[in-house]
């Protein structure tokens, strides 16, 4: 449904898009992550055709987006990082006005609206004024003017920032919903747990440019050490040696510490019962055992680094 080809935009003598690539199909959510500064919001402005790269294109269903007129940008939905609503007047009527925008005659608007509005929980309050409304319900508002006209893409920036966790989950739940009707999102957060909950794929930019593309098992595989098997023995001064661990099959480090060992593999499901069986053939037998995977969190620290930088 979105394919991304190389953008490259800068402003200056600032690089803030450098080469920048990735693809999403129908009913997959790619979750687009970054430090701040890495070009995260100028990449799906591009996407949804509010900036202009300096090369590159972005094909939506494999046909190129030419411009702020192509009619290919109907088959797109915002969510931007900022509420995008008027406050003083009603949820119904800024409903009303972005499905004018869209081109979207009143009998359309009055019966799309509707829909939106019970997916996102808020018919109760749709002849309220927006003004009085918290920011989670303006966030579940700002959702359901991006998906009004039923675009088959959905890009979201940020869409929790600052709401509860009742308005956070029921974001969630609208976006599975959504997913389980076909659509592509694209998703940008801070907050790794959102990723890790509703994105197939993850891709991480840094610096303007795309390090990792991978599933959340893909990008443990890549680090050495994401997962963890500590494992404690019954004859704690006779373990195995070292070298010997860091030998077999899928290991990746190994450390040790008071009787207890630390080791590194790269496939939890795939590399523990050989490793185990290892031990129990070389006279090694273990009291306990325990495994640790590390969170997206982790792994984005080590792909990224730790150093603040805006």
């Amino acid at each position: 449904m979105l394919e991304v080809i190389a953008l490259r935009k800068s402003y200056g003598g600032i690089v803030a898009v450098d080469g920048v690539s990735l693809e999403a199909g129908a009913g997959e959510t790619i979750g687009l992550l970054g430090p701040n500064g890495a070009g995260k919001t100028t990449t799906v402005s591009i996407i949804a055709g509010l900036l202009r790269p300096d090369s590159g294109e972005v094909l939506i269903g494999g046909r190129p987006l030419r411009g702020d007129t192509d009619p290919l940008k109907r088959n797109i939905g915002l969510v931007p990082q900022d509420i995008g609503l008027y406050p003083e007047i009603s949820a119904r009527e800024n409903l009303h006005l972005f499905g004018a925008l869209y081109g979207m005659d009143f009998s359309e608007r009055c019966r799309t609206i509707d829909a939106a509005l019970d997916l996102v929980g808020l018919a109760e309050r749709a002849k309220d004024r927006v003004k009085g409304f918290s920011g989670g319900m303006m966030r579940r508002l700002n959702l359901a003017a991006a998906m009004l006209h039923d675009p088959q893409l959905l890009l979201l920036d940020e869409p929790t920032v600052g709401v509860d966790p009742q308005s956070r989950n029921a974001i969630f739940d609208n976006l599975e919903t959504l997913k389980k009707r076909g659509k592509t999102l694209l998703y940008t957060t801070h907050y790794m747990e959102e990723a890790e909950r509703l994105c197939d794929r993850m891709v991480i930019v840094d610096h303007g440019k795309v390090i990792a593309d991978d599933t959340m098992q893909g990008l443990h595989r890549r680090l050495p050490g994401a997962n963890i098997l500590t494992i404690e023995f019954e004859d704690s001064e006779n373990g195995p040696r070292l070298e010997d661990l860091q030998a077999l099959p899928g290991v990746q480090s190994v450390e040790a510490s008071n009787g207890t060992l630390r080791v590194g593999i790269r496939d939890l499901a795939a590399d523990t019962p050989g490793i185990l069986q290892w031990l129990v053939e070389h006279g090694h037998p273990f009291e306990h055992l325990a495994s640790q995977r590390a969170s997206l969190e982790t792994v984005f620290l080590k792909l990224t680094g730790r150093s603040l930088r805006d």
